[in-house]
């Protein structure tokens, strides 16, 4: 556990799930940055985070007076054996706490947990627009190498996805 600014980042845990929920289904039914169209029960949610645990992965939820206020995991990128030092990276704050610096507190603390032996490369995929999303993947190095146009429908409308990729030369 790491405290940075009265916000502490550890370690999630399953009973995480609910508050994980409450911060990721607003995303689902408001925006375009999760292609998922109905709500994630926590039931759900809960298998989702101990899939991550079991797999070995970082997952970190960063907690205010007690509430999970952010989160940030790697899962598997795609399941095809020749990907697998290959890992996608997920990043949700709760809605009103946006633009105050907690995605790149999250990030920071991820990359510096990450087990360069088992991991080669992340990928991230960002529904666009989203300035926040890239501008705070790029200030971590990650690089734009793909621009899918109308790849998903959300909200009646056409979305385009590009993907931002992180190569790690240790």
């Amino acid at each position: 556990m790491i405290l940075i600014d009265g916000i502490r980042i550890r370690k999630v845990a399953v009973h995480d799930a609910s508050e994980i929920c409450n911060i990721y289904n607003y995303y689902v039914l408001n925006t375009a940055i999760t292609f998922e169209m109905e709500i994630v029960p926590v039931s759900e949610m809960q298998n989702r985070i101990q899939n991550i645990i079991d797999c070995g992965l970082p997952y970190y939820v960063a907690v205010e007076n007690d509430h999970v206020i952010g989160y940030c995991y790697l899962h598997q990128w795609n399941n095809r054996c020749a990907y697998s030092s290959t890992k996608e990276v997920s990043i949700y704050l709760d809605k009103d706490v946006r633009h105050q610096g907690l995605g790149t507190k999250l990030f920071e603390h991820i990359l510096k947990n990450i087990d360069y032996k088992r991991i080669h490369v992340l990928i991230s995929g960002i529904c666009l627009p989203n300035e926040s999303s890239v501008h705070l993947h790029e200030k971590f190095g990650f690089k734009q190498i793909s621009l899918m146009k109308e790849i998903g429908r959300k909200f009646d409308e056409w979305r385009d996805v590009g993907h931002w990729q992180l190569i790690f030369d240790k």
